[in-house]
């Protein structure tokens, strides 16, 4: 199921200079993560863009856990 959300976020550098985007639209990951954080309601955001569907939502979240998911923090030591 996982792999399936993930085809829908595609790279092309003719579109949006290759940031990744939603089944080939101009609606970047990166905008549907900042709407979400900003507390805009997925239906809300499904009915200003009636292209979107619930299930490239999903990828959007999908698509920033993967890529947070290996990512190493190191504390800076203090003095």
């Amino acid at each position: 199921m996982d792999n399936e959300l993930l085809l829908r976020i595609v790279t092309n550098p003719a579109v949006l200079v290759g940031k990744p985007v939603i089944r080939g639209l101009r609606i970047s990951v990166d905008q549907i993560l900042r709407s979400l954080a900003a507390g805009i309601p997925e239906a809300e955001l499904l009915k200003e863009h009636p292209e979107l569907e619930i299930q490239d939502i999903r990828a959007c979240l999908l698509y920033a856990a993967r890529i947070v998911e290996d990512e190493r923090v190191f504390p800076i030591p203090t003095a």
